[in-house]
């Protein structure tokens, strides 16, 4: 995909080798996009998409890079938009998780949630915010979870589940203040999908509850980022679409 003047749209995807980041890496570099995506730990995944994406042609990258430090997630943007002289669209689709009992949480459990949930969807957004500011044009797209705005107790994702809301926050936050300079901020809000990253506890015990009568699968989840990143969505800003089969809501 390219913009007005033919050129190639750059995409940053973070936390993008394994499920649904790794769908929408795959379905952005077969429609023309220049792909670069980050991870911290999945040497294996990583590689594997790397040969993918490098079957589809060039102009992608696959690095590992910590962006809950936030110099590291500066400088991965800057490298970016050295490589393709731009960076028109952000998914930040981080999002790891534990199950531990509130209150026998660690203080190292507690703060790696924000850490890996929260803080680099800022971080990022900060350092790519100027480049589509000067362009006039940029999309950003978060990944929260289905249940968020509901603000429900959690016992077992505590920090998780708050760290989700505040993207929820931060995304609407960025919304506003980039609108005026043509640049959208959104959130996508999967429900259970079918990435092989669910427990299969967690999945036999909500199964029975998504009115759909069916899981998702990364396809549904890029198939809402793809619309939010085309020129079409240009007036949808700050919005939470939800990709759950009617579950959670």
């Amino acid at each position: 995909m390219g913009d007005r003047s033919g050129n190639r749209r750059a995409a940053l995807i973070a936390g993008g080798v394994r499920g649904i980041g790794r769908a929408l890496a795959l379905a952005l570099a077969a429609e023309g996009w220049s792909v670069a995506v980050c991870y911290r730990q999945s040497e294996r995944e990583a590689a594997s998409l790397r040969a993918e994406l490098e079957a589809l042609g060039p102009g992608h990258a696959c690095v590992r890079a910590d962006v809950s430090d936030p110099g590291t997630a500066a400088e991965l943007v800057r490298r970016v938009e050295h490589a393709h002289g731009r960076l028109d669209a952000l998914i930040n689709s981080v999002g790891a998780y534990h199950r531990v009992p509130l209150l026998e949480e660690s203080v190292e459990g507690w703060h790696a949630m924000f850490d890996a949930n929260l803080h680099p969807v800022f971080y990022l957004a900060r350092a790519a915010a100027p480049g589509m500011m000067r362009r006039r044009w940029g999309r950003i797209v978060n990944f929260s979870i289905v249940n968020a705005d509901q603000q429900v107790g959690q016992p077992f994702i505590t920090a998780h589940y708050i760290a989700k809301i505040g993207v929820l926050v931060l995304t609407r936050s960025l919304a506003r203040i980039l609108a005026p300079h043509g640049i959208t901020a959104n959130t996508v809000s999967p429900g259970f999908i079918d990435t092989g990253g669910v427990p299969e506890e967690d999945l036999a015990q909500s199964f029975s509850a998504i009115p759909a009568g069916c899981l998702g699968t990364p396809g549904d989840a890029v198939a809402a980022v793809r619309y939010l990143l085309s020129d079409e969505a240009r007036y949808v800003n700050g919005t939470n679409i939800h990709v759950s089969g009617g579950w959670g809501i």
